[in-house]
């Protein structure tokens, strides 16, 4: 499965798909081509029903130190040629690599398991992401004004909302990299173990959701936390939540689930994310917020 990825590690384990950013001599550093190559790593989980659940860790001590700056003081010049190679072409795209597009219309769970540290584009790729856990000694970094930069991929949009808007706004305004524990308190990241737990915890995580929770459902609730959420109200989530459970509870997901809580014994459920999704009466395959 790896073979087709130059930067990352892309390896299942059982319902679990990995994907280790894969460039430890260069402390991971990002470019376009990893971003393309995550794009296609999570449009591999979502084609594959066997693939529950998602992790994006990195390989080394670093989870990633941000862009490749191995151009120099031209590393994001793409006017001058000097950034093409590592950030896309002349015209400020980074061609191939909408991992952003690919993270929020997946529709399987993505976790981030920070092994290390994560600066720049390092942080701002994940997120789009689920639920982040983090090695106690990870620092984190929105460095972009240090760099003469904006925040990217989406961040200030995703930022605020995650850790709100006054810590934001603090983060990106000094550049300063924050500690785990300030993390782990502004809500960035929901738990952290020590550094060599930090797989063996994204693995007991991912597999207590991939043994417990139905793929249909966690498709539809992940993309209704993530498009409804920026509402200015409810009305949107309203007008579909209680149109799915009328439509869910006629299906075979629901009696098996209600049967296996009774019953006192794991769930099997039997709906395929591949065949199951798209006629019911709202879906990630019926285009609402991001699309």
């Amino acid at each position: 499965m790896s073979a087709a990825f130059e930067t990352l590690l892309v390896e299942q384990d059982g319902p679990i798909l990995w994907l280790r950013l894969n460039r430890p001599e260069v402390l991971n550093a990002y470019t376009s081509q990893m971003g393309a190559e995550l794009a296609r790593g999570i449009a591999l989980a979502d084609s594959d029903d066997s693939v529950k659940v998602v992790v994006i860790t990195g390989t080394g001590r670093v989870f990633c130190a941000g862009a490749d700056v191995s151009a120099g003081a031209g590393a994001f010049d793409t006017e001058s040629g000097e950034g093409a190679k590592n950030f896309g072409s002349r015209d400020g795209r980074r061609e191939n690599s909408d991992f952003i597009g690919a993270m929020m219309n997946s529709v399987k769970p993505l976790l981030v398991a920070f092994n290390g540290s994560a600066a720049g584009v390092g942080l701002t790729l994940t997120l789009p992401c689920d639920i982040r856990i983090a090695a106690d000694t990870a620092k984190f970094g929105c460095v972009f004004t240090r760099r003469g930069l904006v925040p990217e991929a989406g961040s200030a949009w995703f930022l605020p909302r995650l850790v709100g808007l006054a810590t934001a706004l603090k983060w990106c305004m000094t550049g300063a990299l924050v500690p785990a524990h300030e993390a782990l308190a502004a809500g960035l990241v929901s738990e952290l173990v020590p550094a060599d737990q930090v797989e063996t915890r994204a693995r007991e995580l991912a597999l207590e959701i991939a043994a417990n929770c139905s793929p249909v459902a966690l498709a539809l609730t992940r993309q209704m936390l993530w498009r409804f959420s920026g509402e200015d109200g409810p009305q949107g989530a309203l007008a579909v939540d209680a149109a799915l459970n009328i439509a869910l509870g006629a299906r075979a997901d629901v009696h098996e689930g209600v049967a296996a809580f009774l019953e006192k014994r794991q769930p099997q459920f039997p709906l395929k994310v591949s065949t199951d999704l798209a006629d019911l009466p709202w879906s990630p395959t019926k285009p609402t917020g991001y699309r």
